[in-house]
Formats: C-alpha cells, structure tokens, sequence
C-alpha cells in the first residue's frame, strides 16, 4: 500500500520537492499552504502562492488555513488520513499537527544541520563566507530545527554567487532529498541520527533595518554581506540622500588610503567603494525610485 502524503509548503523553493512527489507516482492527498495574499503594482492584486497552482494544476486538494490551531483546519488535515507529512519552506507548525501522521511529518531545511538554525539559512552561511553548505531532512520536534536527521546533501558556494543562485540551485537538490528520503521511509532503509547541539548556529530571520552597509568593515565581509542579501531584502547604503541597494559586487584587496564608504568611478563603466582592506566593485544596483540595472546603464544617467 502506498504512502498517503500531504504536502506544506508555499514558496517556489518548496515546488520542485512537490513536483518531484507527483511526478514519481507518489499518493499526495492534500498540500497545505499559505492563504492569498495582495500584491503587484498597488497591492492590488490577489496573488496565489507558488504551490497553490502546482496543486490546482495536478487536482490535489488545497487547504489554506489562516490558523493552524483551529479546530476546523485541523478536522479538514486529519480527514486527508496522511501516513506522513512532508514540509518545505512553511512556517511553525503546532505539535498537534505535525505529531498527526502515523510516521510524522519531516522538513527540509536549506542548511547542513546543526549548522543554520532558523529562519534564513541561506543567508547567512552567504553572509559568514561559508564555502560549503547544503539541505538536510529532519523529523520534527518541539524545537525548532533541532529533530532527528534523515539525510543531508552538501553543495559548494561560489567567491561570488548570490543567496539567490544558491537558492535556486538549492531548491533542486533539496527536491532529490525530500524524493530520497520518501522513498527511505517507504522501505524502512534509514537510520535516524541525533544532531550535536554543540555545533549549533542560529540563522535568524534577516530586516530591512539591519541590512544598512557598514563600509568600514574588511572589504571581503562588506562583500559577503551584499551577496548574501541578494536579491532580497537586499544590502544598501545611502548615496546622495537616496537609499541605494546593491545586488552584486566583486571584490578586490588591496591597501589604500581611502576614507571607507568613499565612491569613486569613471563616469562611464565603473564604481567602486572604499572598505577596510580593498575595494568592492558595484556590478549590479538600483536607486531609491528606480529599476534595478547594470553599473553601465546607471552611469549613463549619473555622474559622480
């Protein structure tokens, strides 16, 4: 008999773990995600989440609950009689609903576990510089980020890349471990490891407010710091009076004797800033008021 599986999830991160399910023939009886929210231009229009219009599109049933302690959500859930609950990119969950299942429900989580607990893994091991991380599947306990491992994946971070491209490039391997570790469930071929607390790290979620630019740290963290906030929420700085984000940078060391936070450019086809220990090359920026564009086209509307 095969597993009855339901689904939780909301992002476009989370699709590529649904679709693969699906795809292996796997009995996904229900997806839970996030209610409709407003947005566009002018918040005007109603948009649906990612894994909503997977699950329409191949006619799995959709439960939205704005409340996932209430009574009536949690009858609509156990109704769905789920062996095992898969959960991708969601939010906290009651331990009524995740100890449901008679197996359990397990996450996927964008980091090597214990390492990354939190909100925004990918992130932050962007932002510390890290050369190596990964997805992990874990069963679900009281605490956070804390259960028992099924597998883990590790993959590389680029000098240069962006928590957007490790994201996007996380989002597939991720999908082949949730498949993985489904498929171990069903033949009862795992064993569950416990995670070291002592080599735990936090990764909270990341505010707009804390991502102001602080030119006067070594010019390879101020670079860490803007690749690991790209492209959202983004690091910025200020620059003319105008808020500034910049999305990708290079990096280059070298002693100088500039102030840090100094701009300097050719007016043409470059703009660097001064930081402690080098200099980071803008590549990619937008303006308060703005779209985001190349440091070239910025150019050809700014001089310095």
């Amino acid at each position: 008999m095969s597993l009855k599986i339901v689904f939780m999830g909301t992002p476009e991160f989370a699709v590529p773990s649904l679709d693969i399910l699906v795809k292996n023939g796997y009995d996904v009886v229900g997806v839970v995600t996030a209610t409709d929210k407003m947005g566009g231009r002018g918040k005007k229009q109603l948009l649906q989440p990612p894994v909503k219009k997977y699950a329409e599109a191949n006619s799995i049933p959709v439960l939205q609950p704005k409340n996932l302690k209430s009574p009536e959500f949690q009858e609509s859930l156990s109704a769905l009689g789920a062996d095992l609950q898969i959960v991708v990119a969601f939010r906290m969950l009651p331990e009524a609903v995740w100890d449901m299942p008679r197996i359990g429900t397990f996450n996927l989580h964008g980091s090597l576990l214990p390492k990354y607990r939190g909100a925004a893994p990918i992130n932050w091991a962007v932002i510390n510089g890290e050369k190596e991380t990964g997805v992990t599947t874990f069963f679900l306990t009281h605490e956070i980020d804390t259960g028992d491992i099924l597998f883990q994946d590790r993959m590389p971070i680029g000098e240069n890349e962006t928590a957007g491209e490790v994201h996007d490039r996380m989002m597939h391997i991720g999908a082949e471990l949730v498949l993985k570790s489904v498929r171990a469930i069903e033949q009862g071929g795992y064993e569950l490891q416990k995670q070291d607390d002592s080599a735990a790290s936090k990764a909270p979620k990341i505010f707009h407010e804390t991502c102001e630019i602080d030119w006067n740290q070594p010019a390879q963290k101020v670079h860490n710091f803007i690749r690991g906030l790209s492209p959202y929420p983004a690091a910025w700085t200020m620059l003319d009076g105008l808020k500034l984000k910049i999305l990708r940078t290079n990096l280059e060391k070298t002693d100088h004797d500039q102030l840090p936070g100094t701009f300097l450019s050719d007016n043409k086809n470059w703009i660097k800033v001064a930081a402690k220990g080098g200099f980071v090359w803008l590549q990619e920026l937008q303006l308060q008021g703005r779209r985001r564009m190349m440091v070239k086209d910025f150019l050809n509307g700014y001089d310095f």
